[in-house]
């Protein structure tokens, strides 16, 4: 790799319109779908030929997961992608906690202890479900789940990370990006600060050893 001083990045210029694919890729990623058009209007874009076209189709998907409202995402889920949540276990056995974790809070108690044994406790002849039913399944335990050790699993923290991860499925079974092209700007950002972390310690490298990295 050639020799540059890193202070010579100060000069690159950055290409607009690289900036605002990004943009518009993360506002479409997250089913955005208004703030897009608005995006897209507003600086005189061409909607991209790849813009998705099931946007409608994964907002409410999306929504209803992170709202809690599992049961119809799942529905709906399956409507749009019919057999992704049969290849995703993983995924389902979220959902369908998630379905759980409200009935928990709505102190639905019966309702609730008769859905795990109906729907989660399959997934417990599989050994990496066995410790996480113990988990949601110990809520009922409780007369206060909130302020049980397990309080995160009731948190919209976990429905968030759920809505993301069937966002994330369903864009990859219609063979489009699972991250968003300002996911993984972050992300490769993040590997290399680790990088250059191990490589010159936590003051930073000096140029020459920047150099010496570069060329390596």
């Amino acid at each position: 790799m050639m020799d540059l001083d890193p202070r010579q990045y100060e000069h690159v210029a950055i290409n607009d319109n690289d900036v605002r694919n990004i943009v518009l890729s993360y506002l479409v990623h997250n089913c955005f779908k208004e703030t897009a058009e608005s995006f897209i209007a507003c600086t005189g874009m061409k909607q991209p030929d790849d813009y998705p076209v099931d946007i409608d189709k994964r907002k409410p998907i999306f929504h209803f997961a992170l709202e809690g409202n599992a049961l119809k995402a799942i529905e709906l889920t399956e409507q749009l992608a019919h057999d992704l949540l049969e290849q995703n276990k993983d995924l389902h056995f979220d959902l369908l906690s998630l379905h759980f974790v409200e009935l928990v809070c709505s102190r639905k108690c019966t309702e609730a202890l008769e859905f795990a044994q109906t729907k989660l406790t399959p997934f417990g002849k599989v050994h990496k479900y066995v410790e996480k039913l113990e988990d949601f399944m110990a809520l009922l335990a409780y007369e206060e789940p909130e302020k049980s050790p397990m309080f995160h699993l009731l948190s919209m923290e976990y429905r968030q990370q759920v809505a993301d991860s069937l966002n994330r499925a369903i864009l990859a079974y219609a063979n489009q990006p699972s991250y968003s092209a300002m996911e993984r700007l972050v992300q490769q950002t993040a590997v290399v600060r680790q990088s250059l972390h191990q490589e010159f310690g936590k003051d930073g490298p000096s140029p020459f050893s920047l150099n010496k990295f570069l060329k390596s």
